[in-house]
C-alpha cells in the first residue's frame, strides 16, 4: 500500500507541474467607472414599471399587456432563460455524488485454453453482475464553483435581456399608437384647413367675379388646396401603416385594427429635475446583462484555469457477480471496493492553454461590450433628457405664437363686426391659427414620443434585483 505521504508529495509534484503549464495572460479589461461618465447621485427613473399606465389611456393600456402576453419575440428570450436554467442545474450537479445501480447479464462460451479452469472451461455459462456505485469529485480548486457561477451569470443576463426585450416592445407599441393618434389629429386640422381654404377660395371668386380681385389673386387662393388633398392622402397612409404595425406589435392580423381611434393623451407626470444617474447601472436592463455577460466570462476563465490541477474523487462499489444467475444473490458472490483516483493533465498538446487564452479574450470582450453598451445608455439618456427639456421650452413659446393668432383671429372677427373689416380677413386669420395649431399639435406629439423614448432609456422603472 502507497504511504499517505507519498500520495501527499506526489499531489504536491503534480500541482507545480500544473502551475508550471499556467500561461501567463495579459492585463484583464477594466469596466468603466460611473463616475468618469459623469454619472452621479443625482437622477431617478419611474418607479412603476408600468410606466405606460401614467398616459391614462385605455385602448393604449390594452395594446400593450396583449402585445406583453403573445409576442413570440419574447417567448424567444423566455426560452433561452429556461436553456440556461438548465444550464445552471447541470453545473450544480457537478459538485454532487454521483450513484447508480446496474445489472448486467452474458451468455457465453469460455474457452478450454484461457484463464478459467475446469468445469467452467469449454462450457456454455450465465455470467450476472448487479451493483451499485457511488462517486465523488472534491472542487480543491474551483473548477465546478467557477462552471456554476458563470451560468448563473448567463442566466441572469438572460434574464435581463427578457427585461429589455418587454421594455423595447412596450416602447414601440407606444410610439406606434402616439404616431397613430398624431397622423388621425392631423387629419382633422387638414380638414379644417381644407374648409376654411374652400371659404376663402369662394368669396376670391366672388370678388372676381365683381372685378376686385384679379385673375392671380384667384390663383393664389386655389393653388394650397390640392397640397391639403396630397397631405390628407399621406397622412390616411401614415395612419393604416401605423394600425398595421401595431397590429404586428400586439400579434393580431392586419385589419384588426382599422378602426382604431387614437387619441394624444395628457403628458406623463415627470419631475422636471430627472437626469441620468448612478441609478442607470442598475435600471436600464440591456446594460446590467452586458454587466452579468462580464460576471459569466470571468468565472470561465477561472474555470479554465482551474483545468490545469488534479481532479481528486472517490469512487466505492457494492454488489454480487456470478457464473450462473442462480448463484447471483449469494453472500459468496458479493464484490465491494472503494478507492481515491488524481488525475492531473501533462501532455494535452496545448489544448488547455488555448482553452484558457479563449476564455480570457472572451472576457476582455465582455467587458468591452459592457463599456460600449455604458457609453451608449449615458449618450442615449443624456440626449432624451436634453431633447425634451428642448420640447418643453419650444412648447412654451408655440403657446405665446398661438395666443397671439387667437388675438388677431378675435381682432379680424371684432373689425368686421364693426364693419370695419371683411369676411376674407377673418378667415384668413382663422388659417394663420390652424397653422399654429397643426405645429402645437405636432410639439405635443413629440414631446409625448420624447417621454417614452425617455422612460426607455432610463430604464421604464426596471430594476436589477438579481444581485
Amino acid at each position: 500500500m502507497i504511504h499517505s505521504r507519498t500520495l501527499v508529495a506526489l499531489a504536491a509534484a503534480a500541482l507545480l507541474a500544473a502551475c508550471a503549464q499556467i500561461p501567463e495572460l495579459p492585463q484583464p479589461a477594466k469596466p468603466l467607472a460611473a463616475e468618469k461618465l459623469g454619472l452621479g447621485e443625482a437622477g431617478k427613473a419611474a418607479t412603476d414599471p408600468a410606466w405606460w399606465a401614467a398616459f391614462q389611456d385605455l385602448q393604449l393600456n390594452a395594446l400593450i399587456e396583449r402585445g406583453l402576453a403573445e409576442s413570440p419575440n419574447l417567448a424567444l428570450v423566455q426560452a433561452r432563460i429556461n436553456k440556461a436554467g438548465a444550464l445552471v442545474e447541470a453545473a450544480g450537479a457537478a459538485d454532487k455524488p454521483l450513484m447508480g445501480v446496474g445489472f448486467d447479464a452474458t451468455r457465453q462460451e469460455f474457452t478450454k485454453h484461457g484463464l478459467v479452469p475446469p468445469p467452467i472451461a469449454g462450457t456454455i455459462r450465465t455470467t450476472a453482475t448487479l451493483q451499485a456505485g457511488i462517486s465523488y469529485e472534491w472542487d480543491f480548486f474551483g473548477r465546478h464553483a467557477a462552471a456554476l457561477n458563470a451560468a448563473l451569470g448567463q442566466q441572469k443576463a438572460s434574464q435581463a435581456d427578457l427585461a429589455a426585450a418587454r421594455l423595447v416592445l412596450a416602447a414601440q407599441i407606444s410610439r406606434s399608437y402616439l404616431a397613430l393618434a398624431q397622423a388621425q389629429a392631423q387629419a382633422e386640422l387638414v380638414d379644417r384647413l381644407m374648409g376654411s381654404r374652400q371659404a376663402a377660395l369662394a368669396l376670391v371668386r366672388q370678388r372676381s367675379d365683381a372685378g376686385l380681385d384679379s385673375a392671380q389673386e384667384l390663383r393664389n387662393a386655389e393653388l394650397p388646396l390640392p397640397d391639403l388633398r396630397r397631405q390628407r392622402l399621406i397622412l390616411n397612409e401614415q395612419a393604416s401603416l401605423l394600425r398595421h404595425q401595431l397590429a404586428a406589435l400586439t400579434v393580431q392580423s392586419p385589419q384588426s385594427l382599422d378602426s382604431l381611434q387614437a387619441t394624444l393623451p395628457g403628458a406623463m407626470p415627470w419631475p422636471a429635475e430627472v437626469a441620468p444617474g448612478l441609478d442607470l447601472l442598475g435600471r436600464r436592463p440591456e446594460l446590467v446583462a452586458a454587466r452579468w455577460r462580464v460576471e459569466a466570462a470571468t468565472h470561465q476563465t477561472r474555470e479554465s484555469r482551474a483545468q490545469f490541477y488534479p481532479n481528486v474523487s472517490l469512487s466505492a462499489f457494492a454488489g454480487f457477480s456470478s457464473i450462473g444467475l442462480d448463484k447471483l444473490i449469494n453472500a459468496g458472490s458479493r464484490q465491494y471496493g472503494f478507492g481515491p483516483s488524481l488525475r492531473l493533465p501533462i501532455f494535452d498538446t496545448g489544448r488547455l492553454r488555448a482553452q484558457l487564452k479563449g476564455s480570457a479574450a472572451e472576457a476582455d470582450a465582455a467587458v468591452a461590450a459592457y463599456n460600449a453598451a455604458l457609453l451608449e445608455a449615458v449618450r442615449d439618456a443624456s440626449d432624451q433628457y436634453t431633447g425634451l427639456q428642448s420640447l418643453r421650452a419650444q412648447t412654451a413659446a408655440q403657446a405665446e405664437a398661438l395666443g397671439q393668432s387667437q388675438k388677431l383671429l378675435e381682432l379680424a372677427q371684432a373689425r368686421r363686426g364693426a364693419g370695419l373689416g371683411s369676411e376674407l380677413a377673418v378667415l384668413n386669420a382663422r388659417l394663420s391659427l390652424l397653422q399654429q395649431e397643426r405645429l402645437a399639435l405636432d410639439l405635443r406629439a413629440q414631446a409625448l414620443d420624447r417621454q417614452v423614448t425617455l422612460a426607455r432609456s432610463l430604464g421604464g422603472g426596471w430594476n436589477d434585483t438579481t444581485n
